[in-house]
């Protein structure tokens, strides 16, 4: 079996058989590849069906020379599934990762903004200008609703039940959660849809889309990251800020007033709670008033 044969079925399974997103399957797809480059490189002759632990272990250590941690983690853990699968469907009985350790990592977690610093971000925005009205709607759904980039520009009109008070968002794996909005963001979205989005001409492929750019196209996920550090720098703010900051912010918030984690969970849709706690650094103050409020020998 050829390398592209195997990362085609591979992708498929994982597309079919497990739900995953477009560009879950495109990162996978490419750490996979970096194995495939450096076999041919180095003139590796070995299948994905013969490979060996040894040639794993030189393809980690030149990997280690140029990636940082948590990018070697990442590929060695991709390529251990890819193995694994290859086993899965009878065409290994080893994976030659198996014994490989990832190597340790702390845990990153993005920059959050204090909520001044959103106020200061969201009113840099130029109202003046149609696309100031949309790109206002966009951060302050972000925020208000904790959105991945990804279920941002993907949002459809189909998808807002603000009678109801809901959105519907469709996240990883194509899982629909309903998220909670608030009336002010409800109003912002309204504002945006009728002073600007109804005077545009949506392409066949975008006519339910909800954020548009000026060509009647949805937007891309580049160019929303463009925006939001465009403004941060407009705004003065130093931090790294992306998209996901505003998720981030958006749990850590919820968490800091008083939200529940599983409600968190539920609103950021994830699977694991785990993955929640990553997302949600909690200062030290307020982890004391929980302590001296809640515990029975405060």
């Amino acid at each position: 079996m050829k390398w592209q044969t195997a990362l085609t079925q591979y992708k498929s399974y994982l597309k079919i058989e497990r739900g995953l997103s477009k560009n879950t399957l495109q990162n996978y797809g490419l750490d996979i590849q970096k194995l495939i480059a450096w076999c041919e490189t180095n003139e590796v002759t070995s299948t994905p069906l013969t490979i060996s632990e040894t040639e794993i272990q030189q393809f980690i250590y030149e990997l280690s020379k140029k990636l940082n941690p948590r990018s070697q983690s990442r590929i060695i853990s991709g390529l251990r599934g890819f193995f694994a699968y290859l086993i899965f469907e009878e065409y290994r009985k080893t994976n030659p990762l198996e014994l490989i350790e990832s190597p340790k990592i702390g845990r990153k977690l993005p920059d959050t903004l204090a909520i001044e610093d959103i106020d200061k971000l969201i009113n840099s925005i130029d109202l003046s200008k149609p696309q100031g009205e949309r790109n206002r709607a966009m951060l302050e759904t972000l925020y208000a609703c904790g959105l991945r980039v990804s279920e941002l520009i993907t949002l459809k009109i189909s998808d807002l039940f603000f009678e109801e008070g809901f959105i519907k968002v469709t996240g990883k794996g194509d899982k629909e959660r309903y998220v909670p909005i608030g009336a002010s963001t409800i109003k912002i979205i309204d504002t945006y849809k009728k002073q600007v989005r109804v005077h545009l001409q949506p392409k066949p492929a975008a006519m339910d889309t909800l954020f548009l750019n000026r060509r009647g196209n949805g937007l891309t996920r580049a160019m929303i990251f463009t925006i939001v550090k465009d403004l941060a720098e407009k705004a003065g703010i130093r931090k790294n800020v992306s998209p996901h900051t505003f998720r981030h912010s958006f749990a850590t918030h919820l968490l800091e007033n008083g939200a529940d984690l599983r409600a968190i969970q539920q609103m950021l849709g994830h699977e694991s709670i785990t993955t929640t706690e990553i997302y949600t650094h909690i200062e030290t103050s307020y982890l004391t008033e929980v302590m001296e409020k809640y515990h029975p020998r405060k």
